[in-house]
């Protein structure tokens, strides 16, 4: 009894002392945790704000931003798990978490686990009266195959002549890649921002040699056969009330020099969600080497409707001299005035653009209530609720204009915003115009993100 006794004492300091090593080890991890939260809490702005609202002289772009994000996610869910593996099951069985269910288009794979027969089941018969059922997503890791195609000949015995099944049309007529694998080379470089020479490491590791150059070359051809599609899609959005268009630069590889030069992106969308409509989404892209007012001329040839843009001129000059309605009718972008005001609210340099911030934020609180609804009823809203704010908007920026330094970044803002009061004030009458242009700008950011093209490899921005 006395070494029973011992034992147990001996036992008790050891679970005590395991005890004290787990709160410890708790309370550092409660702490590093707390902390990489807390760094998470102060970076959401730059991660989910507005990009109009992120400090524009950060030097640390969206993708380093999601690294860091990713990395600190990472450090919690590490620390997590070992401050678990050292509880064990003490504390437990975890309270269910709700979950959002995953897609119904998913295959789904029913595993049943029955319940081992012990001896001590023998001649008991078993009823069913319920099961735990769990999902848990999985993935079959993609995978290259060899489709062989034969086409059997044959002849006519005691006759002339040979019979043979035509060969199948290829996009890379002679080549070697299918169309599934021209698919997914683009979606990884166009979509996923996956560029060629990954692309080539990747499919290596399978042992399937693909050089990049002749990925390329694939791509261009590819562009071509794809031209028909992106005339289509950019012939239906031309028949919208009401389009959206943007241009950004593009780095690209200049022919036979080996270094980059500037080119651009066309983004035209169309959108009649917002208002109600019922058409698909969709956007369309063109690729130029300029920015010269000939593209959009070139791009939106026979288009009549609204046009809504950002400040630049070139969008201006396709509306009629004669101010005809039977043309291109341009609406503004609210995001690009409010950027120019904003960039000098953060940095505490002008009252003025810190009001016109906050006078403006109550636009979007209005926008938010009438977005999806019809178009009489948008109009109706703004009229209610936008147009006063507005009026007294261009009041202020009027009567402050004359008082600033004409080349001041307040008076930048300030002439932005005036001289454009005709688009600007748009939105307020015609419920079919959106507030911004941020439907587009969210089209052609992604885009713009990627590695740098080859040249053969343009038209393909054009889907």
């Amino acid at each position: 009894m006395v070494l029973a006794m011992a034992e147990k004492a001996a036992r008790v300091e050891a679970l005590e002392k395991q005890v004290d090593d787990l709160q410890a080890r708790n309370a550092d991890a409660d702490e590093r945790i707390e902390r990489l939260t807390q760094i998470l809490k102060a970076f959401d702005p730059a991660r989910f704000g507005r990009r109009s609202e992120k400090l524009a002289t950060s030097t640390v772009d969206d993708e380093q931003h999601a690294f860091v994000f990713e990395e600190i996610e990472t450090g919690i869910a590490a620390i997590k798990a070992q401050v678990t593996k050292g509880r064990g099951n003490a504390g437990g069985k975890r309270a269910p978490r709700p979950r959002k269910g995953f897609a119904p288009h998913l295959e789904r794979v029913e595993v049943v686990i029955e319940p081992e027969e012990l001896p001590e089941h023998a001649g008991k018969q078993k009823i069913r009266i319920g099961e735990d059922v769990s999902e848990r997503l999985d993935v079959v890791a993609a995978k290259f195959r060899v489709i062989v195609t034969r086409r059997p000949k044959y002849a006519f015995r005691n006759e002339d002549g040979v019979i043979q099944a035509a060969a199948p049309a290829h996009i890379i007529e002679g080549g070697i890649p299918t169309e599934a694998l021209l698919a997914q080379i683009a979606v990884s470089k166009y979509a996923d921002g996956l560029p060629l020479y990954r692309q080539e490491t990747i499919y290596a590791r399978d042992k399937v040699e693909l050089d990049r150059k002749l990925m390329a070359q694939w791509m261009g051809k590819l562009g071509f056969e794809l031209d028909i599609l992106a005339d289509h899609i950019l012939n239906e959005i031309k028949k919208a009330e009401r389009i959206f268009a943007d241009e950004t630069t593009l780095p690209t590889l200049a022919p036979g020099s080996g270094s980059a030069r500037t080119a651009w992106l066309w983004a035209y969308a169309r959108d009649d969600r917002t208002f109600g409509g019922n058409s698909p989404p969709m956007v369309a892209y063109r690729f130029e080497d300029s920015r010269a007012t000939e593209c959009v001329a070139r791009h939106l040839s026979g288009y009549r409707g609204i046009l809504q843009v950002d400040g630049y001129g070139a969008y201006s000059k396709l509306v009629r001299k004669d101010g005809g309605n039977d043309g291109v009718v341009l609406a503004g972008c609210w995001s690009h005035s409010r950027r120019k005001f904003y960039e000098l609210h953060v940095a505490k340099s002008s009252k003025v653009a810190t009001e016109t911030v906050e006078r403006m934020a109550k636009l979007w609180e209005i926008e938010e209530t009438v977005r999806g609804q019809s178009t009489e009823s948008r109009a109706a809203a703004r009229q209610k609720k936008s147009m006063a704010i507005v009026r007294d908007l261009f009041t202020f920026w009027q009567a402050t204009l004359p008082r600033v330094s004409g080349k001041s970044k307040l008076a930048e803002a300030l002439r932005y915003a005036i001289s454009r009061r005709d688009i600007f004030e748009r939105f307020l009458t015609d419920g079919r115009v959106e507030f911004d242009s941020n439907i587009v700008e969210r089209a052609i950011r992604p885009q713009a993100n990627v590695d740098s093209l080859y040249p053969s490899s343009s038209s393909i921005w054009k889907h």
